[in-house]
């Protein structure tokens, strides 16, 4: 019998095997029912030529006990991720390199007589800034004829919500966590502007493919076999990654991208901040950083440049998408986060998808001119705040920013100041709950200070 306890949540619809783990490993069982699928993967070169071009984990077999031996072909252990994260945690950049990258897999896959069986947004991971096939047991035999089984999914985990950010709303990316399956054609049809009509590709794939699906639910569309060649295989993925190359995002002004600029903070200071957070880095030597409304994420390169493993979280796909495509650092991860709404546990028994919670600690936070944000703009309390940080970190390093800075200020300009208890004491004596706290440096000529502080486990 399987073990709940060590099965992975996000694999378990696939009959093909499952991911589980064991003795902190991760492993995936192959199930008979996939046999002949892998030993033609492994068999004809795609493999090799895959893990060779960086776009799919690589694996190796091992001898572990499966979880359900009835069934059970082989173990494999993959590559280790060390963060997962989500489609609707990536900027606009990040999922049309996921979907270029799915279509060059199916294309590739082509070229050894293999083809995708689905084409899951969630089947893709960034790794060292590159995106990459996570899921191995997604090839099966080309059958010469049969038209691409992931279609469909394809279209509603990629070009869908790519469109929708493109012609109308960056934002509505995060209908993801709500159609986890896909967002459905029909409500992207609905959504997008008449001008999208016009766009060939656009009115194929989305308009009219979302037409046929409402004409045939009903009915077996397959009723009458309609031979597919490979020929035209290949033409419809030509078709789809050209539309989805010429897919641009327009971009808005992000205040954010200037904050550095139009705050306070003097050369000296700004720079004096800097070699602290390196000093407690240097310090702490962690094994992950999370950077919590990292901005631009100058902050977050500190930790990178120390061959850190960092997640650069922000609210601002201008952002995020910034730092995606102008990183040079392999070591940072960019992606969107609400911190008034943490990324939930999502899907089946909300199990498939891990909240942002289940998904620390991370070994050192970084929370950087940001209290004042959480405290005064949005009314969360201190203790709330604290409460919070100690769940997602072993180490926090938080900067205070006292009433008198000049950015605490611009906040009470559209509001009274109903706030008496924001000052250090307070933050010190309730944060001092949930933290021990190793270090205090005041940032000369600001009204600010970097605090170091250990969770209390």
């Amino acid at each position: 019998m399987q073990s709940d306890s060590s099965l992975i949540g996000g694999s378990f619809k696939d009959p093909s095997g499952f991911v589980f783990s064991k003795d902190g490993e991760i492993y995936r069982q192959i199930n008979f029912t996939y046999k002949n699928n892998y030993e033609m993967f492994m068999r004809c070169g795609l493999y090799d030529k895959l893990v060779e071009a960086n776009t799919l984990i690589s694996h190796k077999e091992v001898s572990v006990e499966a979880q359900n031996s009835n069934i059970a072909y082989k173990i494999i252990k993959p590559e280790r991720i060390s963060f997962i994260s989500y489609p609707y945690e990536w900027c606009f950049g990040q999922l049309k390199d996921a979907a270029l990258l799915t279509l060059n897999l199916q294309k590739t896959a082509l070229d050894f007589d293999m083809t995708l069986k689905d084409a899951s947004a969630f089947n893709i991971q960034f790794v060292k800034g590159n995106p990459k096939l996570i899921d191995t047991l997604s090839f099966e035999k080309y059958d010469e004829g049969e038209p691409w089984i992931a279609y469909k999914q394809f279209c509603e985990h990629f070009l869908g919500p790519l469109v929708l950010m493109a012609f109308k709303d960056y934002r509505l990316s995060q209908l993801f966590k709500v159609f986890i399956n896909g967002i459905p054609l029909d409500l992207v049809s609905s959504v997008l502007p008449k001008t999208s009509w016009l766009n060939p590709g656009i009115f194929i794939h989305i308009h009219l493919h979302s037409k046929a699906q409402k004409k045939y639910e009903e009915r077996r569309i397959f009723s009458k076999k309609v031979f597919f060649s490979k020929t035209h295989f290949y033409a419809l993925i030509d078709n789809l990654q050209s539309v989805v190359e010429k897919l641009k995002l327009n971009k808005k002004h992000s205040h954010w991208k200037d904050y550095y600029v139009s705050n306070n903070y003097s050369p000296h200071s700004f720079e004096f901040k800097k070699s602290v957070i390196l000093d407690f880095i240097d310090i702490l030597k962690p094994f992950n950083v999370w950077d919590l409304g990292c901005n631009t994420g100058g902050f977050s390169e500190i930790a990178a440049s120390k061959n850190i493993e960092t997640i650069a979280f922000d609210n601002d796909f201008f952002c995020i998408e910034d730092i995606y495509n102008k990183s040079k650092f392999e070591k940072i991860l960019p992606l969107f986060l609400d911190l008034l709404n943490p990324t939930p546990s999502l899907g089946w028994a909300n199990l498939e998808r891990d909240s942002l919670i289940k998904r620390g600690p991370a070994d050192l936070v970084m929370a950087l001119a940001l209290i004042h944000h959480l405290a005064i703009s949005c009314n969360i309390p201190f203790i709330k705040i604290a409460d919070f940080f100690s769940k997602i970190c072993n180490w926090l390093i938080i900067e205070f920013v006292e009433k008198e800075d000049s950015m605490a200020q611009k906040l009470f300009n559209s509001r009274k100041d109903i706030f008496p208890h924001y000052n250090s004491e307070n933050f010190k004596a309730t944060f001092e709950k949930k933290f021990i706290t190793e270090k205090t440096v005041e940032i000369p000529g600001s009204h600010r200070t970097l605090y170091l502080m250990r969770a209390k486990k």
